[in-house]
């Protein structure tokens, strides 16, 4: 099945059923690996990342379940993590160059993109045991998918609605409060609240889509567009503290500069927009949404 749960059936099965094809999904592609192993680890996270915020929409209920999980599923994403981050600042400087201000940066973040690629295939061969430890990420996630056996929900109906309208005010409730600090002091860390968050509220509405589709797309769409800026704005806090932690890697002075330069203006002009967007995709009352979400559920399942 999708990452969906239907409101007309069984909670605990649907709730099993995501979760094992989420597990089943990730293992598949470690043990395959059809893009070659950093698309295969990227997908194995994302499909982890999915599993958390699933998690993370019946933590209430389950809370030693959720705690344990969540625990599990980090560690094992940490695991894999150094090979595909640094592909990932390659990406980034990509970005970086897709908007570049004059001739002169972008032939300095094409030098830099160069410079990054030798730092990730020296990562890749210095690396040891990246094999075994992609064989016993897929056997930590068998374990994961034993674990669900341990997991039930009530079958009352009106229960599992209530449940569902108390998780989503909490989300709603944590993204409008990482907002708020977005605007105070707005450090790196506040943006990335925001993106945890508003990525935990744009699966909801997928998880959720069955109740009223046309609504959950549309706010799911916003609330994707707000994650990916969101996701840039992050990875460039991660490059400026590669910059810092790593500057023997930046040879030339003026690359290093036009680097720093369009950094500091991309995190400006990303943050603008960010704000902006998501001042949209939670102008909703955390209360109101939560009770209409609830009722929703409970008149989708008769």
């Amino acid at each position: 099945m999708g990452y969906r749960i239907r409101p007309e059936a069984d909670f605990t099965e649907e709730f099993r059923s995501v979760a094992t094809d989420q597990l089943s999904r990730a293992i598949t592609v470690l043990d395959e690996r059809p893009g070659g192993v950093d698309e295969a680890i990227h997908s194995f996270r994302k499909n982890l990342k999915r599993l958390r915020s699933l998690y993370r929409l019946v933590a209430r209920e389950v809370p030693d379940f959720q705690k344990r999980e969540n625990a599990r599923l980090r560690e094992t994403a940490r695991s894999l993590s150094a090979i595909r981050d640094a592909a990932a600042l390659i990406g980034t400087v990509e970005y970086l160059r897709h908007t570049a201000r004059s001739p002169d940066e972008n032939e300095a973040l094409g030098r830099i993109i160069t410079v990054l690629e030798g730092r990730r295939d020296w990562m890749a061969e210095a690396e040891r045991g990246l094999e075994q430890r992609l064989k016993e990420a897929a056997g930590t996630l068998k374990e994961a998918i034993a674990s669900l056996d341990t997991i039930s929900f009530d079958g009352n109906h009106r229960k599992n609605a209530r449940m569902l309208g108390k998780s989503w005010r909490r989300t709603s409730l944590k993204a409008k409060a990482a907002l708020m600090a977005c605007h105070d002091e707005g450090t790196a860390e506040d943006f990335h609240d925001l993106r945890k968050r508003t990525y935990d509220y744009r699966l909801y509405h997928t998880l959720l889509n069955d109740v009223w589709p046309g609504a959950m797309k549309a706010k799911r769409d916003a609330a994707k567009t707000l994650v990916e800026d969101l996701g840039h704005i992050h990875d460039l806090v991660v490059l400026s503290e590669l910059v810092e932690a790593e500057p023997q890697l930046f040879t030339r002075n003026d690359d290093l500069t036009h680097l720093l330069d369009a950094i500091i203006f991309r995190q400006q002009e990303d943050r603008r927009q960010a704000l902006v967007k998501a001042e949209a995709a939670f102008a909703d009352d955390p209360d109101e949404e939560a009770q209409r979400i609830e009722l929703l559920w409970l008149a989708s399942g008769n």
